[in-house]
């Protein structure tokens, strides 16, 4: 082991790989657990292994593990693809970890802000009412926990609407001349994947500074924004005119995450509203 802390990344994907490359660029020993090792970057050892598998992945590590983050992504988007990504492939990777004996000083549970159900914009943070009845919201909150329970430190991270390069979904949409209704306005709230990362990072680098951590932390850019104001900004600079026919809008809450917990432990979003992250986006970077 190397001297720096050590930080196992179950469900290395996206979110997780640019996590792995921050740290190990501050000298953490990185493994990213993921089915395709292939596609991780040098920097983050590989640890091949599948978390709706039972049985152990043959390299697992050897001796102390510091942390965990969990960022699994569900393959399946239904009940039974939710449960097997959030529930049980998380009571697995504890298990494997309770097997070897290892006792991580916290872990990180990358969980989502579809766990609350407000509907009437109204500003949540941390100590709102999560009650979203969705199968989606109903899994992620048994899924933090799993984890608030597991015995060791825990924190759940609830991310709002990830984008970046290659989640261009709203692009596409609007490129198609996506119609979205103003009133009531629908807000809606986003972090870009680097700032996703960079909050995890900066979770991790507290908790290692014995900086008490809470178990919940919203992540969200400075800005929620309505989603026709964020259309109508992205049809200008996309210079798209026409309208598609149908609305297609899915009326599934209105809220406005605050992310005053999360810069009060000094993180800032790079990106903090949908123009910086959309324009740097649409620029290539």
């Amino acid at each position: 082991m190397s001297q720096g802390n050590s930080l196992l990344i179950a469900g290395c994907g996206d979110v997780g790989t640019r996590l792995g490359l921050r740290m190990a660029a501050q000298g953490w020993r990185v493994l990213g657990m993921r089915r395709n090792v292939a596609a991780l970057p040098a920097a983050i050892e590989p640890l091949a292994g599948d978390l709706q598998a039972d049985v152990c992945p043959a390299d697992w590590p050897q001796g102390p593990l510091d942390y965990l983050v969990y960022c699994a992504a569900a393959i399946q988007h239904d009940e039974a693809g939710y449960r097997a990504a959030y529930v049980d492939g998380l009571r697995r990777v504890l298990g494997w970890l309770a097997l070897h004996g290892q006792r991580p000083r916290r872990i990180l549970f990358a969980s989502s802000s579809g766990v609350y159900g407000q509907q009437d914009g109204e500003w949540i943070d941390e100590e709102s009412a999560a009650e979203a009845q969705s199968f989606s919201a109903v899994i992620m909150r048994e899924a933090e926990r799993v984890a608030l329970d597991s015995g060791l430190p825990a924190t759940a991270v609830r991310l709002t609407g990830l984008y970046g390069p290659g989640r261009e979904w709203l692009l596409s949409q609007v490129r198609g001349g996506y119609r979205v209704s103003e009133t009531p306005p629908l807000y809606g709230n986003r972090i870009h994947v680097d700032d996703a990362a960079g909050l995890l990072a900066t979770l991790l680098q507290a908790d290692a500074a014995g900086v008490p951590l809470a178990d919940c932390y919203l992540g969200v850019d400075d800005e929620p924004a309505p989603l026709h104001e964020v259309v109508a900004w992205l049809r200008e600079r996309l210079g798209v005119s026409h309208w598609s026919d149908e609305q297609r809008v899915r009326r599934a809450g209105s809220k406005r995450c605050s992310n005053a917990r999360a810069r009060a432990l000094g993180w800032a979003p790079q990106y903090p509203s949908y123009r910086e992250g959309y324009a740097a986006i649409l620029a290539g970077d």
